[in-house]
């Protein structure tokens, strides 16, 4: 795998308010927040872009809605904020895509050049697929961090129910198999960008 020099890190809503299990339900990977904080010092180390994606929910009783301690990001990613040589984007959101939030991502990127984009964060089959699904869909080049990522059980139509770890199946197999994105482990992201 060969990733740019200057190819960036996007860490999708890693926020507090996805601490509540009363809220959300149970989840899956817990080893996400291990290896989106070794992503991170990686690409601050190789002097890479990282964008930091906040989601500001509209939702009235959403623990990540403006004005609550749900919306700071977690803690771990609040003080790796401003720590690398590189290029660094504090971007907001209301919607599921980072491409669809302030300041404009895809302007940001195109401004420094950047064609590939590794996607990591929260909720896997949420805004992070999304994230990268129009990442794809927009021309460029994505790496989709898996083990990076984590989700909740979810409820469909007709009482249908998928537990955490099978949505992220799902999020992987579609995004690879349709070829939106590479989906990768986060240590062959760090190899290559060492």
């Amino acid at each position: 795998m060969e990733i740019a020099e200057n190819a960036a890190l996007v860490v999708v809503d890693v926020q507090e308010g996805f601490e509540e299990e009363a809220y959300w339900g149970p989840r899956n990977n817990p080893g996400a927040d291990r290896n989106i904080a070794g992503l991170i010092d990686a690409w601050q180390a190789s002097g890479r872009p990282v964008v930091f994606v906040r989601h500001d929910s509209p939702e009235p009783d959403s623990p990540l809605r403006v004005g609550q301690p749900g919306n700071d990001f977690k803690r771990y990613v609040e003080e790796r904020r401003g720590k690398g040589s590189g290029p660094e984007l504090l971007l907001t959101k209301s919607v599921n895509s980072a491409f669809y939030g302030t300041p404009d991502l895809g302007a940001w990127l195109d401004r420094g050049g950047v064609r590939q984009i590794v996607v990591a964060g929260i909720q896997t089959n949420m805004c992070a697929e999304t994230t990268a699904r129009m990442g794809g869909n927009l021309g460029y080049e994505v790496f989709f961090a898996l083990d990076a990522t984590y989700t909740f059980d979810g409820g469909g139509p007709w009482g249908w129910t998928l537990g955490a770890d099978e949505l992220a199946r799902a999020t992987a197999v579609s995004l690879h198999g349709g070829g939106f994105a590479k989906v990768v482990r986060s240590a062959e992201l760090i190899e290559a960008a060492g």
